[in-house]
């Protein structure tokens, strides 16, 4: 990547256009960028990193911080753009950041959204083509292009040398971090989390399943209830290696205990079934016998009762066989009472139809009446036609009377539509004014809503500063008073202290036996020991006192930690109370009525100004409508005028048809009023005539009927051997009469059969000349056999379902071991690689981590790269080695060393000097740039940038520095040297100088003489 030109506008330091000709600084390989403190050398670069990836350097870009030059002119637009050479392409990139600019239309200003425009130089026809104007687009594409990303460019580029030293002072984990952003080391770390998270996931399995295994052993203690290896339990905790075996031997256990107590229960229901087969038996045998004494007796009784029912029987089987002849009777019957009710009918519809008739026709025959019918429906079929145009000319009427609605409907249109359009001018200005006024109020509200919210911290600090106030005063009243308090307690302590000191001598004669050594002289001999006076203070007294003093100092201590706190919230009010005018020079604070009336009057502002701004919503939903409706307006006008030319033609279409129709209805209406008059009165008439000859020809038909049916029931009633057929009527019954009498006498014959059969049974006569039959005490014993029965198989059942549950559960405890066989084996294995990834294993000696492991494989490969630099800036003394030795308890992995060959030793970086710090850092930042970019896939660096940190060498060791430096041109490239040492000047022709001003900084390229001598 080789720079050519950066173009800088109103961008950080730099209040108009600078442009910078990196084509001219490379030639000579090594320049220098230089100016007095905050001229803007470090914006330079930020301006390059902020052309290719959209943001400054993570140190600078702080949250809320603006990239648009304080010294620009409003109007003016902040831009960077950057014309550079990267992987054989040549590219332009312009940026503009999101900032304030002045509205088009009133007052005011509005937010202008970032924008970037990325174009490519075609050799070919020598002209710039546009790539993309998308931040995603060209953000991707440069990224792809570089190979590297913001922070890489950042820390390889423009070598931060500052960083650097504190890389080689750092520790593992500082050293780690830095490496890991570069390298992208993260899918290392997601191998360890992946590794964590598998091992955990296994052990959860492990424990779920020896969870469910000791489960499955308190069931099988529960099946087991009663057995002699009930009284044992299984011992263990999820996780625990031998819990498997544990289990399965026990339930072996259990398993053959409940067999043999399954075999002793088999035994003893073998004996309980025969006792209760025996006692069955018997009990059947007298039941029996009772029976058939009981049949016996209800035989005799039941022939008894047949006997007295017979001649009932008798008479409804007579009835039945009377009804029967009668039955070939009864259709005949049916028949003759069908035709006389029909002839009845037919006889009373004749005479109502011939009453509807004219008096000519009102004994007419069914051949005089359909003549006359025949003749009406010729006449009405002549009058189709003429009933066909009366119609349509209702139709027409109607029609007509259409055309006129709408020609007055059209005509109102009309009307309307000239007289809204005659004032649409005038109301689109107007609405038009609103939309305006309301956009106008959004800003101002904007605007004002920036200043209210500082006037309100303020008014609140200015609140907190008046009331603070008055809690200082008051805390400086309670620490007077606490010193006082203080004083007054110390002086007393001090006098309780002299004094019980002037009376300690008799405190201690008060101890004093005869013959003991004094503690004082050490005398057995006591002539004249102390007395105790009257103001004497004892211990006790003392330590009161000094208790009292401690309290009061106590006391005094914490009302001065109160005063401090109180006047330090103070002082920060004060200050953010003068921060609103502090821009206006020094001024009275503001009182709390003054700020409470600023903050009343900017909220008043900001309420109308946002009233209004609420309405451009509704003000530009109006001018739409209002533009929405002209369009209808001028739509509805010009299709009524079409819509009214189009009915004048059909108007006169319809009057031509109209006068025909008119012709042809008077020819068919005759004499009545309309020719449906006509038709409906032709119509009824042959209705009439129709319905008469209908009724004339049933009555004939019905009379022949009757007399047919007269004479097949007289001979059906003779065939049937009745005298008349009036006596067979009488014979026949109802069929819910015949079913009742057939019924009754079936139920006697069916009694009679069953009473014989039951007599004739050969054991029951027999059985009725045996004694009584006792079936009690049979039942009796049969019960007892029985309970005695039930209770044996109630055993073996209970000792089955504990063998079967037995059997189930420790199947499923054998099928939960092998299933937990292999859980276990991969538990062990991810668990054992997971704690090598981790560095917590002791197959990990010197505990790295996968990511570190990586690491520090490629700080080996930057200390390699280092030490070619870094021996010829030391003249061969020093050489950057990488360690991977532990230091303390702390994990190994990302050591740097230095090896001095004055004396042989190795040395932590840490140790280095200010100046060798310096080089020895920037031999590293070089070493670094080479392998990231060598990492990046090759990418081609052409221009470096280095930034501080010459003044710490001596001029020997920066002669050595700046031929290094100067040699990274065999690989053709640039180094820009960010510095304002003064040697440097001299040193190096080609110089890029900041120049600070009052009205912003410039950038002048010197080169040569030109520059030297400056």
């Amino acid at each position: 990547m080789r720079l050519h030109r950066l173009e800088i506008t109103a961008f950080g330091p730099f209040g108009g256009t600078q442009t910078v000709d990196f084509d001219a600084l490379s030639s000579a390989g090594l320049f220098l960028l230089h100016g007095p403190t905050g001229a803007g050398k470090t914006s330079v670069l930020d301006a390059v990193c902020f052309a290719l990836y959209g943001s400054v350097p993570g140190a600078r870009q702080t949250p809320g911080a603006s990239l648009r030059s304080d010294h620009a002119p409003v109007g003016t637009t902040t831009e960077v753009v950057l014309d550079l050479t990267v992987g054989e392409r040549r590219l332009e990139i312009t940026r503009r950041p999101a900032q304030q600019r002045p509205k088009k239309r009133g007052g005011g200003f509005t937010t202008e959204k970032a924008q970037t425009w990325l174009r490519e130089y075609d050799s070919a026809t020598g002209t710039w083509a546009g790539l993309s104007r998308s931040h995603q687009e060209t953000g991707e594409e440069i990224t792809q292009l570089v190979g590297m990303s913001r922070e890489q460019f950042c820390q390889v580029v423009l070598l931060p040398q500052g960083d650097f030293a504190r890389f080689l002072r750092a520790d593992a984990e500082a050293r780690g971090r830095l490496l890991g952003r570069l390298f992208d080391t993260r899918r290392f770390a997601a191998v360890e989390d992946r590794l964590a998270e598998l091992r955990r996931t296994a052990q959860q399995q492990v424990e779920e399943g020896d969870e469910r295994l000791l489960a499955l052993a308190h069931r099988m203690g529960q099946a087991a209830g009663g057995l002699g290896v009930a009284r044992t339990s299984v011992e263990g905790r999820p996780g625990d290696p031998g819990l498997a075996e544990e289990v399965l031997t026990w339930a072996a256990i259990a398993r053959t205990e409940a067999r043999e107590v399954l075999d002793i229960a088999r035994v003893r229901l073998d004996a309980a079934e025969a006792r209760q087969g025996a006692a069955r038996a018997a009990l059947d045998a007298e039941n029996d016998l009772a029976a058939r004494q009981a049949r016996h007796a209800d035989a005799l009784l039941r022939r008894e009762r047949l006997d007295a029912r017979a001649p009932e029987r008798d008479r409804l089987q007579t009835a039945l066989d009377r009804s029967l002849k009668a039955d070939r009777v009864a259709p005949a019957l049916g028949l003759r009472q069908d035709a006389e009710r029909e002839h009845a009918a037919a006889r009373t519809a004749r005479e109502r139809a011939r009453a509807l008739l004219p008096p000519d026709l009102a004994d007419a025959g069914a051949e005089q009446l359909s003549a006359r019918e025949h003749r009406f429906r010729e006449e009405l079929g002549g009058l189709e036609a003429a009933r066909r145009a009366e119609h349509r000319a209702v139709v027409l009427t109607e029609e007509r009377a259409v055309l006129a609605r709408e020609a007055r409907a059209d005509d109102d249109v009309l009307r309307d539509a000239a007289d809204w359009l005659a004032d649409w001018e005038p109301r689109r200005a107007a609405l038009t004014e609103r939309v305006e006024a309301a956009r106008d109020a959004a800003a101002r509200a904007e605007h004002l809503a920036g200043r209210l919210e500082p006037a309100r911290r303020r008014l609140a600090a200015a609140r907190r500063r008046d009331a603070l106030a008055q809690d200082t005063e008051a805390a400086e009243a309670r620490l007077a008073d606490a010193r006082e308090r203080r004083n007054t307690a110390h002086e007393s302590w001090l006098d309780v202290k002299s004094r019980r000191l002037e009376g300690i001598a008799a405190e201690l004669a008060v101890t004093l036996s005869a013959g003991d050594p004094c503690q004082v002289c050490g005398s057995t001999d006591h002539p004249a020991p102390a007395r105790t006076t009257a103001d004497h203070v004892d211990r006790a007294t003392e330590e009161a006192a000094y208790a009292a003093y401690t309290r009061a100092e106590e006391t005094r201590t914490a009302a001065e930690r109160e005063l401090a706190v109180t006047r330090e919230s103070w002082s920060t009010a004060r200050a953010e109370v003068r921060a609103g005018t502090a821009a206006e020079g020094p001024t009275d604070e503001p009182s709390v009525p003054a700020l409470t009336h600023e903050v009343a009057e900017l909220t008043r502002l900001h309420a109308e100004a946002h009233a209004l701004a609420g309405q451009n919503h509704s003000a530009r939903e109006a001018l739409a409508r209002a533009e929405r409706e002209h369009e209808e307006r001028v739509g509805a006008q010009r299709e009524a005028e079409r819509r009214v030319a189009a009915r004048t033609s059909r108007r006169e279409a319809l009057d031509r048809e109209q006068a025909a129709l008119d012709e042809e209805v008077a020819r068919g209406r005759g004499a009545f009023a309309s020719v449906a008059e006509h038709a409906t009165r032709l119509e009824r008439r042959i209705a009439l005539l129709v319905d008469a000859h209908g009724a004339v020809r049933s009555a004939e038909l019905a009379a022949q009927r009757l007399k047919e049916a007269d004479d097949r029931l007289a001979d059906a009633a003779y065939r049937a051997g009745f005298a008349t057929p009036a006596e067979a009527a009488a014979a026949l019954l109802r069929e819910s009469e015949r079913r009742d009498h057939q019924h009754r006498v079936d139920a006697w014959q069916a009694e009679s059969a069953a009473v014989a059969d039951r007599l004739a049974e050969p054991g029951t006569a027999a059985a009725a000349a045996l004694p009584p039959a006792d079936p009690t005490a049979a039942a009796a014993a049969h019960t007892a056999a029985e309970r005695a029965l039930r209770e044996a198989a109630s055993v073996l059942a209970a000792a089955r379902e504990r063998v079967t549950d037995l059997a189930a559960l420790s199947r499923q405890a054998a099928t939960e071991v092998r299933r937990l066989g292999p859980l276990r084996e991969e538990y062990d294995r991810v668990a054992r690689l997971a704690a090598l990834t981790a560095g917590t294993s002791a197959e990990n000696e010197r505990r790295m981590r996968l990511e570190s492991y990586v690491l520090a494989a490629r700080l080996e490969q930057v200390a390699a790269a280092a030490t070619a630099r870094l021996q010829r800036m030391s003249s061969g003394r020093y050489t950057l080695v990488h360690s991977d030795a532990r230091a303390g308890g702390k994990r190994a992995g990302l050591g740097l060393h230095v090896v001095d060959a004055w004396t042989g030793s190795e040395r932590d970086t840490a140790t280095l000097s200010g100046g060798e710090t310096f080089f020895v850092s920037l031999a590293l930042a070089l070493g670094l740039a080479d392998v990231v970019t060598d990492e990046a896939g090759g990418v081609r660096l052409d221009t470096l940038f280095i930034d501080e940190g010459f003044g710490s060498l001596d001029e020997q060791t920066l002669d050595e520095v700046l031929d290094v430096l100067d040699s990274l041109r065999e690989r053709d490239r640039s180094v820009g040297i960010v510095s304002h040492v003064g040697d440097l000047r001299r040193r190096i022709p080609a110089q890029l100088e900041v120049v600070k001003a009052r009205h912003g900084s410039a950038v002048r390229l010197r080169t040569g003489a030109d520059a030297l001598s400056g």
